[in-house]
């Protein structure tokens, strides 16, 4: 564990490569496998604080780039941090903030060695930010963990401008790094967690990783994968990528939120995920379920009393029928947006909350055929 952490990470149980793990902070813990819903402008969509209480979500992310534009990181500083201005109770989940390295990045922005201008796109105004501009704001934030800036390159790109990434990537990383061991002498409890880039390339993912771990941080994350690219090509990027981490410190996929892609991640030793799928395909009526997805708009489902998943424990599936959903759906009526959304968060928090539960009992391999059997 890198001298001077904030975060403490105990192996409780191995199965294979999967982990089953403890990760306290100052403000709390969390146990892992831990699947983090997103809440991208300090809500997530369709649903309150309390529900995400009453879901008993662990960690909940939220969007540095959205926040420092609107309302802007010195209001929600004024109002003690993103927790406390989402209404999250001291029962909450903890919170964790991306530095908007990925939002930044699909603006397509200058990007030079000092860092990247772009337009806002709530205004137009050009804003110029660096890896200790990142530190900073999410320093007002005031999130449980923060993240480095990064550069994020598309994929696919040419091994140039991946290998340049990766560069920049480790040197933003070491200035994030600086910046932040100021703000820990100040008494900033914050943790700081680095991320590794390079592509689907397995030896530049090897560089990146190995590079970040030099710098020495909190935790550690792999960014840039499952934005598009084959999962033939992302498993052994991602492998790769972990046979350089720590294995006593947290390690988080960014990104990632199907099952599919989860299980195989687990199997391979990832602790932490976030993703907008549940939430932005419940939204659309899309269902996550033990039989795989379901649509609610199929016409199939008109007449149907059944639950959305039969094995499913939550209040949604307990009181509604598909067919009534449906209706809901077909109608425009803003209700069902929460109830599916609700369904969706509760049902992966479950599938991730069975894994954990799987790699203590010894039985994850059974899990996880459970889960490729149904999503491919």
């Amino acid at each position: 564990m890198t001298a001077g952490s904030v975060v403490h990470q105990r192996i409780e149980a191995l199965d294979g490569s999967a982990r089953a793990t403890g990760v306290t902070l100052p403000r709390g813990s969390f146990t892992t496998p831990c699947f983090m819903p997103v809440g991208t402008r300090a809500t997530v969509r369709a649903i309150d604080s309390v529900d995400l209480e009453r879901l008993g979500a662990e960690v909940l992310l939220a969007n540095t780039y959205h926040l420092m534009l609107r309302p802007g990181a010195d209001v929600v500083a004024r109002f003690g941090g993103v927790a406390s201005f989402m209404g999250l109770g001291s029962s909450g989940p903890l919170t964790l903030t991306d530095s908007g390295g990925y939002q930044v990045f699909s603006l397509a922005p200058k990007v030079t060695d000092d860092g990247v201008a772009f337009r806002s796109t709530y205004d137009g105004d050009l804003i110029n930010f660096t890896p200790e501009d990142a530190v900073a704001t999410q320093a007002l934030l005031g999130a449980d963990i923060q993240m480095v800036l990064d550069v994020c390159p598309p994929l696919p790109s040419p091994p140039s401008v991946v290998g340049l990434a990766v560069d920049r990537t480790a040197a933003w990383a070491a200035r994030a790094a600086s910046a932040h061991r100021r703000l820990r002498d100040g008494g900033n409890q914050q943790a700081l967690f680095g991320i590794a880039q390079g592509g689907v390339d397995p030896d530049l993912r090897r560089v990146s990783a190995s590079r970040t771990v030099e710098i020495g941080f909190d935790g550690y994350a792999i960014g840039g994968l499952s934005v598009g690219e084959p999962r033939e090509a992302m498993l052994p990027a991602l492998a790769a990528a972990l046979d350089m981490l720590p294995a006593d410190q947290p390690r988080y996929l960014m990104g990632v939120g199907d099952p599919r892609s989860i299980i195989e991640a687990v199997a391979l030793g990832v602790d932490m995920f976030d993703c907008v799928l549940p939430t932005r395909l419940g939204r659309h009526g899309t269902v996550l379920t033990s039989a795989g997805r379901v649509n609610l708009r199929n016409r199939m489902w008109v007449e149907s009393d059944e639950p959305l998943d039969a094995e499913c424990t939550c209040e949604v599936c307990g009181r509604y029928s598909r067919g009534y959903l449906r209706h809901l759906l077909l109608v425009g009526e803003p209700t069902v947006a929460r109830l599916v959304t609700l369904h969706n968060l509760h049902w992966l928090l479950g599938l991730v909350r069975g894994l954990r539960e799987a790699i203590l009992a010894g039985t994850f391999q059974s899990a996880y055929r459970r889960v490729v059997d149904v999503w491919p």
